[in-house]
């Protein structure tokens, strides 16, 4: 199996287990489910989700395996499926063997089912002592030429969630010089819109262009221009601009993820959306999802990081990001595949 684009081949249960942090940006935990779906042994999408902690009632899972089947039923035509769970036996196995059964029951091939347990790969579905031992295989990740490839091909694989989301995290440390900043500039802001709309927009164009143009060049912001810049993505017709501008590769990412981190508290919604749509473009689900959550964790209201989510948990592909910078559309999206996906 193969990456989009060739970047990476894939030829054992072993290989397939060690990519898995590098489809979906991070290492998972215990009680974790990933299920990867195939188009004639290419791999174009991959979801995560929870599992149920051992002992929950049985309809828990029955919920789960029911998001996930549909989730990944939109990501047609796919020619097979692998299921990887982690942790213990007990706890994962079952599981593992439920929610193939589902996916079974819908016409889709389960190819793999596997469970990692402390670094070692058990199959469920091949009986070959030789290819599949009943001890499990070994996986050190840190030595297997699928990380290093994976590692050269730009992929990267974080140790946690934690880790995704201390890209974009307010580090308090900069509170000060930021509030001050953003105080001057919503004071500016106020002289600028007493000129009208047009003429916000016609500054944030300059302070969108002029900012993304720094990043490219190696040129840091200051806390006085990046206050101004995310005082002008308040305004719509700015912020949409400043979607339409970045482009979907990961130098855009970082320059995202680093506005969303410095700015003032009440005014990251705007630049923690954009950063997750340049994420989403970019194939990393999981990124863009816990960005767009940032983005309602301060302002549940924020109505395109509500749509985005909704397509990130229905598994929708960034090429109708288009739709979702349409705000009088309630619900833009509509199904087609290839994008990776996180679904908690």
């Amino acid at each position: 199996m193969s990456f989009p684009e060739n970047r990476l081949t894939l030829r054992s249960s072993a290989d397939l287990a060690t990519a898995v942090p590098y489809l979906i940006g991070f290492h998972p935990s215990d009680g974790s489910i990933v299920v990867i779906a195939c188009r004639d042994r290419r791999i174009v999408f991959a979801a995560r989700g929870d599992l149920p902690a051992p002992g929950t009632p049985a309809h828990h899972l029955r919920e789960l395996t029911a998001h996930l089947v549909p989730v990944v039923q939109r990501q047609q035509p796919i020619t097979d499926l692998a299921i990887v769970g982690y942790g213990a036996q007990g706890h994962v196995d079952p599981a593992l063997r439920v929610i193939g059964d589902a996916f079974t029951a819908t016409g889709l091939a389960v190819r793999e089912l596997l469970r990692v347990t402390e670094k070692r790969i058990f199959s469920l579905t091949c009986d070959d002592a030789a290819c599949c031992p009943p001890q499990g295989t070994p996986v050190d990740p840190t030595t297997s030429l699928v990380a290093v490839h994976a590692t050269v091909a730009g992929l990267v694989a974080r140790p946690d969630r934690a880790a995704v989301a201390g890209r974009f995290t307010t580090v308090d440390s900069t509170r000060d010089g930021i509030r001050h900043a953003t105080t001057e500039a919503t004071a500016r802001m106020t002289a600028v819109e007493t000129a009208g709309s047009t003429a916000v927009y016609e500054v944030g164009v300059l302070a969108v262009r002029r900012a993304l143009r720094q990043h490219d060049d190696g040129i840091g912001l200051s806390d006085d221009e990046v206050a101004w810049l995310t005082v002008l993505l308040t305004h719509q017709p700015v912020r949409d601009l400043a979607v339409d501008l970045t482009q979907p590769h990961d130098q855009h990412v970082t320059f995202w993820a680093e506005v969303t981190r410095r700015a003032d508290e009440p005014l990251v919604p705007a630049p923690a959306t954009v950063l997750a749509l340049t994420a989403w473009r970019c194939g990393d689900g999981v990124l863009a999802a816990m960005a767009a959550e940032r983005a309602l964790q301060v302002d549940p209201d924020y109505q395109l990081a509500a749509l985005l989510l909704q397509a990130l948990h229905a598994g929708l592909p960034p090429s109708v990001f288009e739709h979702a910078t349409t705000s009088t559309h309630p619900s833009p999206f509509s199904p087609n595949p290839n994008t990776p996906s996180e679904q908690e």
